[in-house]
Order: structure tokens, then C-alpha cells, then sequence
């Protein structure tokens, strides 16, 4: 037998042993319980007592008890942990006796052949009996929680404030005081319900509303808050959570109601509060019934399918059954972990992972003419802004010209709908990935354009190798009559955890003692997690018409020099103190805020109030698609005045003029 093995048998035998003291218990004290009643009826004097009460009860008590203790059993009063007893325990004990006490009264009359005892031997009985078998249950916990304070002095441990005293507040203090080698000791409750306050929850005092946090911080000498209001919508989390952070004490709060619901709020579950639990915006949760719909059963392919949004878009995509997910990246490390991801999680999904790169068309092509896939999401694109500014012929070959070789191989291939992921730095930009950016959307515009007005064949096929791709490989023409692939795209800003996202950035410099950097102290982004921005972009391509530019509601902004601040704080130092800040001045191409439309755009109402659709702005198709043609010669000729060229396509860059200024 193996440690474990004993460890869980001495366990059994200690819990076997309890339960038969329990039982001993019951039985001698519903055996005096009676007795007693008998006895205070008749003053006291055993010898007053009649002969036929004290003769039916002696007869009767024994099988009374051994009853008593089959109805606890059966109800499970020897299976309840003592040191969590509670309301709900408490109305299981008074319900089993006084089921036993009314069977009481039913047997010991018929014993007595329809002549009942005295009723104060009934009544008194009654009522030593649950007070007895109550007692013994509630004197381990009290016990308990009485050596956790004589044990705990108040050296060395941990002064709580406790946000919320509503059930989840309460139960938080319960399991606090039921650890008695917790260093936690819960010293105030903060409500902001004005009833509570000033009252006491097990002796522990209501003290006030949120604006006393910061002085009971200081008058109680707290180091520790934990946030349990788990039912608070995320603005006023987000109010209390930035008075907290002015604290130096460390936060932890409850995840959300299901604990609560089921139980299971113990300071175990509480997590660390999150620079997410800061934005003060709900989690975004969108009705994806329709996509999924969309999806079934249908050949998806993902681009870029190894980077932080497409190997989401994937993670979606493979959960609702499609009939075949391609996965398509240049890069083959963070690919090959989304396919053992997706593998391991979906052994029934048809999957395909493909290395390759949108700038071949050739590849690319390929790729749509084996697998034929009905639904295309574009990820694949270079998205760090400096270092576009230093290489921006790759921002170029990869972004615009990649999305062009790769939209035109999905309208001549029969694709249903081609999703371009964009960015809201394509909006007025300064750097070149804004503007190449936006280069995307007009040629998905341009596009949707040429299909809807019966001219697909006058789309330019571009590419570099000579005569390979000929998309009209018979000259009859016949594959222009059928094309109705839908072109849009979906526009949002910063997704928090992405590849090159600031709050990695941040926490390897907190991890490394500082100090953080920021750009600037004014400058401001968008921000939404990997999931909500994906399930929106799959929601937005199901409402796609052709030619749209949608928008996605990001929210409000955030300061980066707050976000860096929170996460110093929700790391247990104080900014400027124990990490600095240093403000590295604004990087070439760099914006202070990102805008979401052009002015000219408009914004037009979608079915989902989180989605809107940006009124296209005009521009001259046909002499952009022939300058497309010139981009892409300059772009592969590695031309250094590329960024002239594009200024030119794209009359909202300016890249001459800096966020600075």
C-alpha cells in the first residue's frame, strides 16, 4: 500500500470514527432529552413521576433513538464538514427532528393506547432534543473560529477590506475566518447600499460607500482588498477598481456570478485583477448563431492563420464545423502550435496547414485552385508601425499588393466571401502601414466595385512572374460571367494581447524592475481582447453586401501612460517609485490617437449596435487599379521614394506630417 494509499484510508477511518461518536451523541442526548422533559413535568422528583408515563417512555426511548439517528443518516447529518456550517444546514437539522418529534408523538400515543403523554413532556422534549443535537454540530465551528483568533495575532497578517457585503461578501468572510492558517483577516466591508452601513456582518463593520475606501485603507491599516460583488456591471467595477489602484494594496477580485451561484466563493477562487477589468467596458458578446450558420459546411481559409487574430479566427472557425479550415502563414512556428492546438481539441476537423506567402501568387494560386475554399479571412499583413517605417517596399508587397494577389485568386476561383482584417490606422494615416492599410481597403472597394457593374474582366491580374497565373486560361471570357464574390472589410483598433501589443511589452520591462516606456504621456488607443475583436469580425462578414468598410465599437479610449500606471499597480509596485516611467518621444509615423472613420465617411446603423458600416469614399477606380500596377514595379524595384508614390494613391497619408506636430 502506497503513502496515498494510507493517507486516504487513515482519512476514512477518522471520518468513521466521527460519525459513530456523532451517532453515540444523538443517542444519549435524545434518550436525556426525554427524560429530562419527564422529569421537569412532574418538579423535579423522579418518584413523583407516574408509573405508566415512565414505563411507556422506557419502552418506547430506546427504538425512538436508534429511529432518530436512521432519519439523520437518511437526510445526511452525518455527512455535512462541521467547520462550514451554515443557514442551509441549520434548516436541515431543525427539519429531521422535528420530523422525528411528530413521529414521537404518533408512536409513544398508539403505545399508550390512544392516551397521550403530557404535552410539556412533548414540548420540552422536543425542544432539548434539537437544542442538543444542534449544539454539538455548531460547537466544532465556533470552536474553530475561536482558536483561529486566540492562534492569530495580528503580527504578521494580512488586514482585509472586503467590497460588497451582499452573499457573496459574506460567504468570502465565512471561508476566511473557517482557514485557521490563513494570514488573511477580513477587517471591513465597503457597500454602497446606505442600509448596510454602519451596521456589523459577523462582526466585521459596514463602514461606507466606495468614496471611504481610501481613508478605511489608512484607518484600518488594510493591505489586501478583495472585490466581491460579482453581479456589478463592468463601469462600476472599473470606478471602484481605479479608487483601489491608488492603494498599495494588493487586489484580487471574484470572476463573475457562477461562483456565486454555485457556491463556490472561497479566497482560492478570487484571481488577480486584470488591466481587461480596467477599461470599464462589458465583455463584448455577440449573437453568433448566423455565423456559425455561415460557416457550417463550408471550405474556410484563414491567412495569416498563425498570428494572434487569425489563430483565433481559427479557434472559432473549427468550433462550429466547417467542412474543411486552411490555414495558410509564412510563419511556420506559431502555425504549427495552432495545429496542434486545433489537432488535440478537434481530431474530426479536415484540416489543412499551408507555409507560403500572399506575395506569391503562384502559391497562392495554387492554394485556391486545389482546395477551392468558399469563405476567405484575410489576417496576413506586417503590422509593426516603426518597422514598416524602415522597410516600407515590404510594408507594400506584403500588405497591398499580398491582399490584391490574394483577392484576385478568391473572385476567379468561385470564392462566396473574402474578409479583409484592417486596422484603424488606415484611417488619415502617417506611417506607411496605415496607408498600406488602407491601400487594402480600396482595392477590396475597387473590387466589389468592378463585380457589381459586370466588369471583373477589367481587373488588372497583377503578378511578377510572367505568364504563369492567366487567369483566363480558355480567351473565351466565360469566367467573367459568373463571378459574385462579396468583398469587405472590418476595421477596429489595438487587441489586447496581440503579437507586438504594449501590455507584454510592459510586463517584460516590470519584470526586469523598469523602467516602462511609453511614446508619450498623451497619447491614446483603442483597445478590445483577441476574442471579442474576431467574433465581431466573423458577425460583420456575415452582414457583408460587398464593398463595406466595417467599423467595429471599440469603446472609449485609454491613455498607454494609465495602462502602463494600472499594470504596475496590479503588479504589487508604485509607478514613479518602485518602476519609473521614462517617455521616449513618439516613433516615426506614430499618431498620439487612432481615429476609427475618415470624416468624410459617415457612419451607417447594422443590425448589431457594436457594428457599423463606413460610407465609402469615391476615388477613380480605374486610375487606381492602373497605379497599382506601377505601386507594385516600385515596391519589388525596393524604390525609396515609394512612400511619394503612395501619397499619391492615398490622398488622407501625409507622411511629412507627424503626430508632433
Amino acid at each position: 500500500m502506497n503513502a496515498k494509499e494510507t493517507l486516504k484510508k487513515l482519512k476514512k477511518e477518522r471520518w468513521i470514527g466521527s460519525v459513530a461518536l456523532l451517532m453515540a451523541w444523538d443517542f444519549v442526548m435524545i434518550y436525556a432529552s426525554y427524560f429530562l422533559a419527564l422529569w421537569l413535568r412532574f418538579d423535579c422528583r423522579y418518584r413523583a413521576i407516574t408509573p405508566k408515563y415512565l414505563m411507556a417512555y422506557r419502552r418506547f426511548i430506546p427504538y425512538y433513538a436508534l429511529f432518530c439517528i436512521a432519519v439523520f443518516w437518511a437526510m445526511r447529518l452525518y455527512r455535512i464538514v462541521w467547520r462550514y456550517i451554515g443557514i442551509g444546514e441549520l434548516h436541515r437539522i431543525v427539519i429531521a427532528n422535528l420530523i422525528t418529534c411528530l413521529a414521537h408523538i404518533v408512536a409513544i400515543t398508539a403505545l399508550l393506547h390512544g392516551r397521550s403523554m403530557p404535552l410539556s413532556y412533548h414540548v420540552w422534549g422536543a425542544l432539548f432534543q434539537i437544542i442538543t443535537v444542534t449544539a454539538v454540530r455548531y460547537a466544532y465551528r465556533f470552536s474553530l473560529e475561536i482558536l483561529v483568533r486566540l492562534r492569530r495575532p495580528d503580527a504578521g497578517t494580512h488586514r482585509v477590506m472586503i467590497i460588497g457585503a451582499g452573499a457573496a461578501g459574506q460567504m468570502l468572510l465565512k471561508d476566511l475566518r473557517a482557514h485557521r492558517r490563513s494570514p488573511d483577516r477580513a477587517v471591513c466591508f465597503i457597500d454602497d447600499d446606505p442600509n448596510k452601513r454602519g451596521r456589523y456582518i459577523e462582526g466585521v463593520p459596514v463602514v461606507g460607500g466606495r468614496d471611504e475606501i481610501l481613508p478605511t485603507v489608512k484607518a484600518y491599516g488594510v493591505d489586501k482588498i478583495f472585490l466581491a460583488m460579482p453581479g456589478a456591471t463592468a463601469e462600476a467595477r472599473r470606478d471602484i477598481l481605479n479608487i483601489c489602484k491608488e492603494t498599495d494594496c494588493k487586489l484580487l477580485q471574484l470572476p463573475g456570478m457562477y461562483q456565486l451561484a454555485m457556491g463556490e466563493v472561497t479566497v482560492s477562487r478570487m484571481k488577480h485583477v486584470s488591466v481587461e477589468d480596467l477599461l470599464g467596458r462589458e465583455p463584448i458578446k455577440a449573437d453568433m448563431r448566423e455565423v456559425y450558420a455561415f460557416i457550417n459546411g463550408k471550405v474556410v481559409l484563414v491567412t495569416g492563420g498563425g498570428g494572434s487574430i487569425g489563430s483565433e479566427l481559427c479557434r472559432q472557425i473549427a468550433a462550429h464545423h466547417p467542412r474543411q479550415l486552411i490555414i495558410f502563414d509564412v510563419y511556420e512556428n506559431s502555425t504549427y502550435s495552432i495545429q496542434l492546438e486545433l489537432k488535440e481539441k478537434y481530431p474530426d476537423l479536415d484540416l489543412r496547414v499551408l507555409i507560403g506567402s500572399v506575395r506569391d501568387s503562384r502559391r497562392v494560386y495554387q492554394l485556391f485552385e486545389k482546395y477551392r475554399p468558399q469563405i476567405v479571412y484575410h489576417a496576413a499583413a506586417h503590422k509593426h508601425v516603426p518597422l514598416m517605417e524602415d522597410s516600407p517596399c515590404e510594408a507594400i508587397k506584403n500588405n497591398a499588393i499580398g491582399t490584391y494577389k490574394t483577392a484576385y485568386a478568391a473572385m476567379v476561383h468561385g470564392c462566396e466571401r473574402f474578409v479583409l482584417i484592417s486596422t484603424d490606422k488606415a484611417v488619415n494615416p502617417t506611417n506607411i502601414m496605415g496607408a498600406s492599410k488602407r491601400l487594402c481597403e480600396m482595392i477590396i472597394q475597387s473590387f466589389d466595385e468592378k463585380i457589381k457593374a459586370g466588369k471583373a474582366s477589367e481587373i488588372p491580374q497583377l503578378f511578377t512572374h510572367t505568364g504563369v497565373e492567366n487567369a483566363d486560361k480558355d480567351g473565351t471570357g466565360a469566367l467573367w460571367k459568373n463571378v459574385k464574390t462579396e468583398f469587405v472589410a472590418v476595421r477596429f483598433g489595438n487587441v489586447l494581447g496581440s503579437n507586438g501589443s504594449v501590455i507584454p511589452i510592459f510586463k517584460k520591462q516590470i519584470e526586469q524592475g523598469g523602467p516602462v516606456t511609453v511614446t508619450h504621456p498623451e497619447i491614446i488607443r483603442y483597445f478590445m481582447t483577441i476574442p471579442e475583436a474576431v467574433s465581431l469580425v466573423m458577425l460583420a462578414g456575415t452582414y457583408a453586401h460587398g464593398g463595406e468598410i466595417f467599423v467595429l465599437d471599440m469603446g472609449s479610449p485609454v491613455k498607454i501612460v494609465d495602462l502602463a500606471r494600472n499594470l504596475i499597480r496590479l503588479s504589487g509596485y508604485k509607478p514613479d517609485v518602485d518602476i519609473r516611467i521614462e517617455y521616449t518621444g513618439l516613433r516615426p509615423g506614430e499618431k498620439l490617437y487612432e481615429e476609427k472613420l475618415m470624416a468624410e465617411e459617415g457612419l451607417q446603423k447594422t443590425e448589431n449596435e457594436l457594428i457599423h458600416i463606413g460610407k465609402p469614399v469615391h476615388f477613380d477606380t480605374d486610375m487606381f487599379l492602373q497605379q497599382l500596377d506601377e505601386l507594385m514595379l516600385d515596391a519589388y524595384d525596393n524604390d525609396d521614394a515609394i512612400a511619394d508614390r503612395v501619397a499619391r494613391m492615398v490622398v488622407t497619408y501625409h507622411p511629412e506630417k507627424t503626430a508632433r506636430e
